[in-house]
């Protein structure tokens, strides 16, 4: 059997600012392409890794906002990645808190108004 979700989508209004964002919180790079009449620059994909991958996505259907889904994000540091992504323009939703013996959580505001989740595993504190 396998994980049920294996691909997502973030609505984004403008391509170029969210790929510019993502890059400067995460430090990833994107392959750009259009998928039927839509824009999307992907998430980089490492064959055989856990997890998934998917793609910012700009088109008619897309619409960016804080309600629904959550995806969470692994880092190694939270308080780390929560400056970049202030420092991107973004802005801090849910601070750093614990969730016992699973880790820390956080969540941010993206420069297209999306709601995004941070995962630290506890042995990183």
């Amino acid at each position: 059997m396998q994980n049920p979700v294996g691909y997502f989508e973030i609505a984004v209004r403008n391509l170029d600012r969210a790929t510019a964002f993502y890059t400067a919180v995460f430090g990833y790079d994107f392959e750009r392409l259009e998928i039927d009449g839509n824009q999307m620059a992907l998430f980089p994909l490492h064959e055989g890794a856990p997890g998934i991958t998917g793609a910012l996505a700009q088109g008619e259907s897309y619409v960016p906002g804080q309600q629904g889904c959550r995806l969470y994000f692994y880092t190694a540091s939270i308080a780390e990645t929560l400056a970049r992504a202030e420092g991107a323009g973004g802005k801090v939703l849910y601070p750093r808190t614990s969730i016992g013996d699973l880790g820390w959580v956080a969540e941010f505001e993206d420069s297209e108004g999306n709601c995004i989740a941070l995962s630290e595993p506890p042995a990183t504190r």
